[in-house]
């Protein structure tokens, strides 16, 4: 198991067939959806702040996920600046027909910007862990 596998998924989810392409495989856009969602929980159980998506620097799809696989999605904080939070995401997929089969499907680093009430960027103050 990888270095992700120690930590609590932000997201579990199962894989339904809603949210498959013409090759029966899960869209690539459903998981991104997913990720960002992990993202955002990460960094507000950081810094309690309102946040945005302002980039995803880095996304790769490593395996196909399935119609039943059970994904789970890990967050971690990876960089923290003035207004914004960097973080890591790594899906790893339980198996359908095999739940002891875990494997890594995909990564992705997305940044977000803490912004206050008039949606402007906010100073973020990370909570010491």
């Amino acid at each position: 198991m990888t270095d992700a596998g120690e930590r609590i998924p932000a997201i579990r989810v199962m894989m339904m067939p809603r949210d498959t392409n013409a090759n029966g495989t899960i869209f690539g856009g459903v998981l991104l959806s997913y990720i960002d969602q992990a993202g955002a929980i990460e960094a507000r159980a950081h810094a309690a702040h309102r946040y945005v998506t302002v980039a995803v620097d880095r996304v790769e799809f490593r395996a196909p996920v399935y119609v039943g696989d059970v994904l789970s999605f890990r967050a971690r904080l990876v960089r923290v600046g003035r207004t914004s939070v960097t973080v890591q995401v790594t899906v790893e997929a339980e198996r359908f027909h095999d739940p002891r089969m875990v494997v890594r499907v995909t990564e992705a680093q997305l940044v977000y910007v803490a912004v206050d009430d008039e949606r402007r960027p906010a100073p973020v103050a990370v909570d010491a862990d």
